[in-house]
């Protein structure tokens, strides 16, 4: 097995990462509030014109510095071999070339690698204009011809430049006019302005199959279809001709300038045709009244040299076009639906979005001459945060002849031949942040220039837009200047609110500083922006060498605290964008030397400040809340952070590709440096951890020090909270770049549909930041093990990778997961059956401990892989043990248990037990399989040794559940057999079914518990809740006598308990049975009136008692011998009732029969059963009043019945001899009516002559039906009472003294 990993990494803290992503989130916020955008500052309310500078006569604020100057290189110099050359030059950025015509030879300058020249010498004609066409045609204008060349660019491997070819085409056209301004627009079109006559021309090709072979032409759209629209182009007056043609990629169209400082706005629409939109003219009389009296306004001086596009994105507000005149005022064009123009404006199209004048941006009047620069001025040191002493009178420089100009992104430069020889002035200007930016700035120096205000505006909300000025001298004359592309991403990523444009504090440490270069016949001179952080590196610099610490307060104070500790965190962290002097993307980390750096630090602690707490008291209670208000320093970690990351924060984390598969949507270069400089941040962080700490505070009450305690308290968690954050970023793209390593697109095309949509949806902020985001990098990881170990590769191998570069996206118990996986595996190959043991018993192991990030389906392929290896412990545990993990709260367990509806927790609980019983099916049909198949294999045992295990589980949820699956599979005799321990438990839980019933009495019959299977199926008899026939109930109840009487005597003492319990079953099964009884007999009138139907089918739902048979339905269906039953089951003697019945029972018969011997036989059928069932119970057969009542029927039909006739009944109804003889005597002896008539009593004394002869012939019999002995029979007290019958009878009775006399003879005889 390998060695535990390294690198353990924490938990991941999801709430922590929320909580600092939020705080990001909110500083993207701030980024975009802090600085107003272009259009913003120059529609401040009254500031139509506008002229404040920020000149500073130090090197410290210099907006713009020179970075190199790369000489010409010698090899063209050959080429100037005469004095009268005709030479050309200027720059095309978007392929890294400087192109220079010497006579009728073209030279591309590779200046990114400084020497390298290409040429293109077949075009005889002298060059005099070259421009690059949609970055693969370059189009050249000799004075009598245009042709186009082909051009291709590519990267050389392990250089910085990229390599060009030119192939010549036959694309030429023949002119007599020399083209200059040539432009190219979106869709390929290309336009040129004529030397000599100032027309607007096109050079149209035909867009056939090949490059070679096209027709070409010229088209002139001044005099050509536009004519009509445009009069005052038709004649080349030489006053009015076009000098510029300005493409706006962005807004598809273009801007021409012309020698009257007229601007027009073309749209190209239908093939060689244009739209003339708009011509704005007599803007020197709309500057003057933006900006009345301005010295710097005079017609001699107001000559427009160049228009500058400004991009959509630079102002919200539409600032669209820049025109800048030779003495540098600057006039600023926005569109607008209004038609307002000074002097004559034509549109072709009304109602479109038409330009108009909104502002006259003035230069500066108080510039320093370059040569002030060489000896930097600075003041004496005054007290803390006073604004500067005046400098010492200097030499203002006032530019008037600029001719060269550029503009980017807030960002303008201009040339002027300066007033030495060989050597141009350029002027720079750059917004001035700390006036125009909302930035918390405290004590902020007065400008040293009040802005002249031309219009009575009122006080401004917003700043005007102020800027920095400043001349610089290069060597040469100037012939074209151009920005540097950027090369860093500093947009920040989509999604993300986006800052304006002018707000470097936003980008300098994402982006590389914006450069511009300047050609000239010297060189070219790369000019750098010097941003906020040069600036505050050369403060840091003075106060290491001269210990001033003036500027370094201004800085704060110009900046704002927490703008400043940001950047100070930069530069003692270090940054791959610190140094503005260095141009490369190679994502080196800078770092300031040791000394600088620890300055930064110690500026960064005490510019901080301290965390304070403010308490909101809730008026009328005790309690108070409070936020706490962050220091510098955190404020300046979480700004800092935010700028690190806002290149990917919001960027999706892939995007669709070419091949439709998914691919990285942030290129690794801006992954792997945004990586280094969170790296850097964190690894300062970490070395310095105090920069956080409290300090003992001054505060002199203790509720002061409790709260500052709070704020303490809070900056530290949410300083922590940003850490934590930093770590797992450094991790996410250690991640990201190792997913790009392995072939995202392919890694993602291997995830699920549900994945895969995930994935798409995921941003780098989620990925870092939420529970999804830590889904899809578990499944990402998953698919990069499955694919390592289907090469075979070990696991440990990529999972010390993972673990080392990005230990939060794959944690310990991943890599248990996936060397458990890994052992799986080698269990699979080997062919040692010991071998295969081990390698599964391992793979247990580790799966057990990291089983609490195993997802259920991984889960269920893992069993099936035991299932497949017969391995019955992996098979049954794993499951077991995740659903004890999972539920770890039991939670599930007491839902369960208390029978509520199923949480989440309950269900995957049943999951698991439902893996472990597919299981135990999967070993049973195995077994089958082998016993039908003769295999050799024992597939007995794993089945048994599966079952074992299951059975030892003490999860008692699972055994319930396993159970109810062996109870389903017909195996409960097994069950009970087993009697395993959650068993009887088990079959009490609710819902109760008659099957549980069944099985737990049966289950306390096998445990040797007879009395508690009684109580179990004396419920189940009385359950109303079931639907159980009567007979059913009867058997159940029958059955739970059985049990109480099985119950020993000796158990625990509770002997009586016991015997009232049997006594109780007893009395019910006796009331059942009567209900059987009745339900029987109304059976055939179920179908009767329904009400009837109902009443007699309740009778099969449920038990009654007693009393609700009687009164329900012996008395209501008139059931005298139910009506008997009942006195009879239920002991209750009452003759008030009883008798009532029998009289009624005879009646019934007198009055059906007419026929004597008919109603005889009728009476001996009704009453001999019922004295047979009721005798001697007294309640249902009253001996006495049933003999009288026979008796008397006797008595009534004496002649036709036959003497003894009422007594043999008797005897037939099972009472005895005695008891007859008894009842007779006492009516015989009575003299009550009807006994007071002689004839009765001489018809009783032959009934009672008859009862004794029987009674003798019974006694002889070898066993009597009496029962009794024959040494019991009153022989004595018969003599004598036969005596006094025969001394009392009636001479004519001879047959019953007869009877008599042979009963004497037989006493005699026998005894």
């Amino acid at each position: 097995m390998a060695t535990a990993p390294r690198h353990v990494p924490a938990p991941v803290d999801l709430a922590a990462l929320q909580n600092a992503s939020n705080v990001l989130n909110a500083q993207f916020t701030k980024d975009t509030q802090i600085i107003p955008d272009l259009g913003d500052t120059l529609s401040t309310p009254g500031g139509q014109a506008s002229a404040s500078y920020s000149v500073f006569p130090d090197d410290i604020r210099v907006p713009f510095q020179k970075r190199k100057l790369i000489g010409i290189p010698e090899a063209l110099f050959q080429f100037y071999n005469s004095a009268n050359v005709n030479s050309h030059m200027g720059l095309m950025p978007e392929i890294e070339r400087a192109w220079i015509s010497i006579d009728h030879k073209l030279f591309l300058w590779d200046y990114i690698e400084g020497q390298e020249i290409s040429s293109f010498v077949d075009q005889p004609d002298v060059i005099t204009h070259v421009a690059v066409e949609i970055s693969s045609l370059l189009v050249i204008c000799t004075p009598v011809s245009v042709l186009l060349i082909a051009l291709s660019l590519f990267p050389v491997p392990g250089a910085k430049r990229k390599e060009i070819k030119l192939y010549a085409t036959d694309f030429t056209v023949s002119t007599d006019i020399e083209m200059t301004s040539v432009i190219g627009t979106a869709e390929g079109r290309i336009f040129m302005a004529g030397a000599q006559d100032g027309n607007l021309y096109e050079l149209h090709y035909q867009e056939n199959e090949s490059w070679f072979g096209k027709r070409v032409q010229l088209i002139n759209h001044s005099v050509g279809g536009v004519a009509s629209l445009l009069p005052r182009f038709a004649s080349s007056n030489a006053d009015d001709r076009i000098l510029s043609v300005v493409p706006d990629l962005a807004r598809n169209c273009f801007y021409t300038l012309n020698t009257k400082n007229s601007i027009s706005i073309y749209r190209p629409d239908g093939d060689k045709t244009l739209q003339h939109v708009q011509t704005i003219t007599n803007l020197y009389k709309a500057a003057q009244d933006k900006a009345p009296g301005s010295p710097a306004l005079t017609p001699k001086s107001f000559q427009i040299v160049a228009l500058h596009v400004v991009d959509p994105s630079e102002s919200r507000s539409g600032i669209q076009l820049l025109a800048i005149t030779t003495n540098g005022v600057r006039l600023y064009f926005s569109a607008s639906m209004g038609f307002s123009y000074y002097g004559g404006a034509s549109s072709s199209s009304s109602g479109s979005r038409t330009l108009q004048l909104v502002h006259v941006r003035l230069p500066p009047s108080n510039l320093l001459h370059p040569d002030e620069h060489v000896h930097p001025y600075r003041p004496p040191v005054p007290s803390y945060g006073a604004s500067h002493a005046p400098p010492p009178p200097s030499r203002p420089y006032i530019v008037s002849t600029l001719e060269s100009s550029c503009y980017v992104d807030g960002l303008t430069i201009a040339a002027q031949p300066g007033d030495t020889d060989g050597t141009d002035y350029i002027l720079c200007m750059s917004p001035d942040l700390t006036r125009i930016g909302t930035l918390g700035q405290l004590n902020l120096p007065a400008p040293n220039q009040p802005a002249p205000q031309y219009v009575n505006a009122p006080v401004a909300s917003r700043p005007p837009l102020t800027e920095y000025a400043t001349l610089l001298a290069i060597p040469g004359r100037t012939w074209a200047m151009a920005p540097v592309p950027l090369s860093g991403d500093a947009s920040g990523s989509p999604g993300a609110p986006v800052p304006a444009i002018t707000n470097e504090l936003a980008t300098q440490f994402s982006a590389n500083a914006r450069q511009f270069m300047i050609l000239t016949n010297v060189g070219l001179t790369f000019l750098v922006k010097r941003r906020a952080l040069d600036y505050l590196k050369a403060v840091i610099e003075e106060l290491q060498s001269e210990g001033n610490v003036q500027p370094i307060i201004e800085f704060r104070d110009s900046f704002g605290r927490d703008q400043t500790c940001a950047m100070l965190l930069g530069l003692a962290s270090g940054n791959t964008f610190l140094d503005s002097t260095d141009d490369t993307t190679s994502g080196t980390i800078s770092m300031l030397n040791p000394d600088l750096a620890a300055v930064a630090k110690q500026a960064f602690y005490d510019f901080g400040e301290r965390p304070m707490w403010t308490e909101r008291v809730t008026y009328g209670t005790t309690d108070s809340q409070g936020t706490a208000i962050f220091s510098g320093r955190r404020e300046g970690l979480a700004l800092y952070l935010a700028r690190l990351v806002r290149p990917l924060w919001k960027s999706k984390l892939t995007t669709t590709g070419v091949s439709g598969m998914q691919q990285s949507a942030i290129p690794d270069k801006i992954l792997v440096v945004v990586q280094k400089n969170v790296y850097a941040l964190k690894d300062f962080l970490d070395k310095n951890p105090h920069l956080f700490h409290s300090s003992p505070g001054e505060s002199g009450s203790t509720r002061a020090a409790m709260s500052e305690q709070e704020a303490w308290k809070a900056e530290q968690i949410s300083v922590s909270e940003l850490l934590a954050l930093s770590t797992r970023i450094i991790e996410a793209l250690s991640f990201v770049l190792l997913l790009n390593d392995y072939k995202l697109g392919e890694l993602v095309a291997k995830c699920d549909s549900e994945t895969v949509k995930t994935i798409t949806a995921l941003t780098f902020q989620d990925l870092i930041t939420t529970q999804n985001g830590m889904t899809i990098s578990r499944a990402l990881v998953n698919v990069v093990i499955d694919q390592q170990i289907g090469q075979q590769i070990s696991v440990d191998t990529i999972s010390e990778v993972l673990q080392h570069r990005c230990g939060s996206f794959c944690s310990t118990d991943d890599v248990m997961l996936y060397k458990a996986k890994e052992n799986i595996r080698k269990a699979v190959e080997t062919r040692s059956p010991t071998e295969r043991q081990n390698w599964l018993a391992e793979s247990l192991r580790l799966f057990i401990k990291g089983v609490r990030i195993l997802e259920f389906d991984k889960l269920r392929e893992i069993c099936g892989d035991y299932q497949q290896l017969n391995y019955a412990r992996g098979a049954i545990e794993l499951p077991l043990t995740c659903a004890h993990v999972v539920d770890a709260d039991n939670i599930g367990l007491q839902c369960w248990a208390s029978g509520q509806p199923p949480n989440e927790f309950c269900e995957f609980r049943l999951r698991c037990y439902a893996l472990v019983l597919d299981s135990l099916t999967v070993f049973e049909e195995k077994e089958v399989e082998a016993t039908n198949s003769g295999s050799s294999e024992d597939p007995e045992a794993v089945r048994n040794h599966a079952y074992e295990l299951s059975f030892a589980s003490e999860d008692e949820m699972f055994h319930s559940t396993l159970y109810d699956w062996l109870i389903h599979r017909q195996m409960a005799d097994e069950l009970l057999e087993m009697r395993p321990a959650f068993l009887e438990a088990h079959l009490r839980r609710e819902p109760a079914t008659v099957q549980k019933f069944q099985l737990l009495w049966q289950f306390y019959v096998k445990n040797g518990q007879p009395l508690r299977a009684a109580e179990v199926l004396g419920n189940l008899a009385e359950a109303t809740q079931f639907e159980l026939s009567l007979e059913s109930r009867i058997e159940y109840l029958t059955l739970a006598v059985g049990n109480a009487k099985a119950h020993p005597i000796s158990i625990g003492g509770k002997h009586e308990t016991a015997i009232a319990f049997l006594t109780d079953l007893e009395e019910k099964l006796e009331v059942a049975q009567v209900q059987l009884e009745i339900f029987n007999i109304l059976a055939p009138h179920i179908n009767d009136a329904p009400a009837v139907g109902e009443r007699i089918k309740a009778l099969s739902t449920r038990l009654f008692t007693m009393s609700e048979l009687y009164q329900d339905y012996a008395q209501p269906f008139d059931l005298p011998s139910i009506k008997l039953l009942c006195l009879h089951v239920s002991e209750h003697r009452d003759d008030s009732i009883v008798r009532p019945i029998w009289n009624k029972i005879f009646q019934d018969i007198l009055e059906k029969e007419d026929d004597t011997l008919t109603i005889a036989d009728q009476i001996i059928a009704k009453v001999v059963p019922m004295g047979q069932r009721f005798y001697p119970s007294e309640s249902a057969f009253p001996l006495r009043h049933i003999a009288t009542l026979l008796v008397r029927f006797a008595l009534a039909n004496m002649g036709t019945l036959p003497f003894g006739w009422a007594a043999r009944i008797l005897v037939q109804c099972g009472v005895p001899f005695p008891e007859v003889w008894d009842v007779l005597h006492e009516m015989y002896e009575s003299h009550v009516p009807p006994f007071n008539d002689q004839k009765n009593v001489q018809a009783v004394s032959s009934d009672i002559a008859v009862l004794l002869g029987d009674w003798i012939e019974d006694v002889k019999r070898p066993q009597t039906s009496t029962g009794r002995r024959v040494d019991e029979f009153p022989v004595g007290r018969i003599h004598s009472a036969v005596e006094q019958y025969l001394a009392e009878l009636e001479p004519s009775r001879t047959e019953t003294k007869e009877a008599f006399e042979q009963v004497k003879r037989q006493l005699r005889r026998n005894w």
